[in-house]
Parts: C-alpha cells; structure tokens; sequence
C-alpha cells in the first residue's frame, strides 16, 4: 500500500516540476521577445544613424540643442550650435540623439 503512495507522490512531484520548468521557459522566450530584442534592434539602429553621420548634418543632442556637424573625429565630433556660428563644442558621438541630412531638410 506504501509503495503506491510513494509512487503516487513522486508522479505528482515530476509533473509540479516539469510544470515550473515550463514556466520558468515561458518567463525567459516573454523577456526576450518584449524585452531584450527590442533594446538590440534600438541599438543597431542608433549605431547605424552614427555611422552615417556626416560633415554638414544637423544634429540633435541628447541635451536637446540642434545644431550642425563641422568636424569629425573616432569618438568625437564637434558641433556648431546658434545662429551666430560662434560656439563650437566636441563631444561624443554618443551624445546625439537624431540625424537630418540637409537633402531632408529640403524635401521638407
């Protein structure tokens, strides 16, 4: 009579785990697919935009100033902001945000 409780018990013990394996499996796939792959795909993007960046684009930076690209550098670019053309700041490419070719800016 004991050893069919007993296997009983262990039935009952390897579906509750196979079941928790199972959610542990769903958590994981939901992550990747709502969580991580979209921060990939962001950053292919933002890595794409600063390959492009040219001498002349109009740039936003995180900081929130527009402003035009004179120079460009590995890691450094530097950008000239206001409509006197007197401040001209290097900074890391990672601190811009948007691109706008100048061919945008016409078509617009």
């Amino acid at each position: 009579m004991f050893s069919i409780l007993a296997t009983t018990e262990q039935a009952a013990t390897a579906a509750g785990w196979g079941g928790m394996i199972l959610w542990i499996v769903i958590l994981f796939v939901f992550m990747y697919f709502f969580m991580i792959r979209p921060q990939q795909k962001e950053t292919k993007k933002k890595n794409a935009m600063l390959s492009e960046l040219a001498v002349g684009d109009t740039v936003l930076t995180t900081s929130g100033f527009y402003g035009t690209v004179i120079d460009i550098a590995d890691d450094t670019v530097i950008v000239e902001f206001g409509s006197n053309k007197n401040c001209r700041i290097p900074m890391q490419k990672s601190a811009i945000s948007a691109v706008e070719k100048p061919e945008e800016a016409v078509e617009k």
